[in-house]
């Protein structure tokens, strides 16, 4: 669909802030919209690789070979019932953080895999990163290899006490490892919109921080819970609930900020 590719890192080291649930939906609404997209799961609990419907305790391979073995990534990339293909994650993984910090280049380790990749002839027009709910060597590496990052941010009054710890990385990692990075803003999840306190959270968030605000909010609903037990994104389970509708809008709004609409 297009030559150009988008690597978008999703961050927040607070976790609950549906940060997964969104990179398993925004990766399936673009897909609909036509684009290749990869999602890659870096959190060691492998909540993504089990929310596409694959038990990581049945892989014999996962992104932690990848990154510590130097593993061609397309011995171990799966495709999925939802139209993206997923490099998974495994419990192994968290051993990674501790086999890469004594590594020269670690902060590189990602994007080299992301540049292989391409040239060794697989395009992707998208790759989500999901990161996990930490600072650690694993989300600075994501930073590295990302042309944005995004961040979901639950509407509620403390969840956004980490976002200021987070931008101070992004700072870091534009100053060390990955001048181009670019904040695309924060997503809110589980957004209530009859209370006046989630509408109210919104406006702090984007002024504080002086972030802009990914639209639309992505509603709180309980069919997010149900979709992970199915093992396919609420694109899939409830095609037409307002969750669904949400992610949607902010899919094609990232096409859009990505530049190509």
């Amino acid at each position: 669909m297009s030559t150009k590719r988008t690597t978008l890192a999703i961050a927040n080291q607070k976790g609950g802030v549906a940060k997964t649930t969104s990179v398993a939906s925004i990766g399936a609404a673009l897909a609909e919209l036509g684009h290749s997209v990869l999602l890659v799961d870096l959190d060691p609990q492998a909540c993504l690789t089990f929310s596409l419907g694959i038990d990581p305790e049945d892989l014999e391979l996962s992104v932690h070979h990848v990154l510590t073995k130097g593993l061609d990534p397309t011995e171990v990339i799966i495709a999925t019932e939802d139209g993206v293909d997923l490099l998974p994650a495994t419990i192994e993984l968290a051993r990674a953080e501790a086999d890469l910090l004594t590594r020269t280049g670690r902060e590189q380790v990602l994007r080299g895999v992301v540049e292989d990749l391409e040239e060794k002839g697989t395009h992707y027009d998208w790759i989500l990163l999901d990161c996990p709910p930490s600072l650690g060597v694993l989300t600075v590496a994501a930073l590295t290899a990302a042309d944005g990052v995004l961040i979901p941010l639950q509407c509620e009054t403390l969840s956004h006490r980490g976002v200021g710890q987070l931008l101070d990385t992004v700072h870091d990692v534009r100053r060390f490892t990955n001048r181009g990075l670019e904040v695309w803003g924060v997503l809110p999840t589980l957004y209530d919109g009859r209370t006046t306190h989630s509408r109210t959270v919104l406006e702090t968030i984007s002024e504080t921080y002086e972030l802009d605000v990914v639209e639309p909010p992505i509603p709180k609903t309980i069919k997010f819970a149900e979709a992970p037990a199915a093992g396919r994104s609420i694109l899939a389970t409830s095609r037409t609930s307002k969750g669904a509708q949400a992610y949607r809008a902010v899919a094609a709004n990232l096409v859009t900020r990505a530049g190509r609409g």
